[in-house]
């Protein structure tokens, strides 16, 4: 499958004005790549956006949702380096969740990705989840131009904790539930396929509330254990 392992971590940012520069810097040179050394993450890639927002998305597969809260992974998230002090404190917008992947398709990774954060209706889950691995994602991924179909849903159990990190953030993270990710060639065709095969009126129809959002990206670094 396209997805490493069984978990990923998914987190949208902003920077604060003035930012970006350093905080494209520090994240491919040095934040990217330590935590891609911390045991059971298996790959890590940066994103920046096209379409949406927030403007940057980070997408870490990992083993299990339990390397998530595992203590070599905790002890990196409490002493941050003088740099990822800095950096940390620039983020605006953050939204940061631990999900389990429930299905993915595909092979290798693409140059776009569409993520659609979304959630059932009280009474959906079962129906929304199986219409989307069922039918709509092996749709998405047998359209021309698409490398990968995924669902994930958001685990708060292992995404809440409290660490050194967390404190320097300008405001708390906010938490995604479920993410649908489209990886494709270009950016056009994951525009294309989530315009017709995953539009507001399909996922309503089919248990999804109503307040999905979705942003389309260009993938800019991407590094594997």
């Amino acid at each position: 499958m396209a997805l490493l392992g069984g978990a990923v971590l998914a987190i949208w940012n902003d920077i604060a004005p003035g930012g970006d520069a350093e905080f494209d810097h520090w994240h491919i040179s040095e934040h990217i790549p330590e935590r891609v050394g911390v045991p059971g993450f298996l790959r890590g890639r940066r994103y920046n956006a096209v379409t949406g927002s927030p403007r940057y998305f980070t997408l870490y597969e990992t083993e299990t949702v339990a390397t998530l809260q595992s203590a070599p992974y905790l002890a990196r998230l409490n002493a941050p380096t003088p740099w990822t002090t800095k950096c940390i404190q620039l983020f605006r917008n953050n939204r940061r969740t631990a999900c389990r992947t429930t299905l993915s398709l595909g092979a290798g990774e693409g140059g776009a990705l569409a993520t659609l954060e979304l959630g059932p209706r009280s009474d959906g889950e079962a129906t929304l989840r199986s219409w989307l691995t069922v039918t709509a994602l092996p749709a998405v991924a047998a359209r021309p131009g698409i490398v990968g179909a995924h669902l994930a849903e958001a685990d708060v159990q292992m995404t809440v904790v409290r660490t050194a990190e967390k404190k320097l953030l300008d405001a708390p993270d906010t938490l995604a539930r479920w993410v649908v990710m489209v990886e494709g060639v270009t950016a056009e065709a994951v525009e294309r396929v989530c315009a017709d095969l995953l539009d507001a009126e399909h996922l309503t129809r089919h248990g999804a509330a109503g307040d999905g959002s979705l942003a389309v990206y260009r993938l800019v670094f991407s590094l594997r254990r």
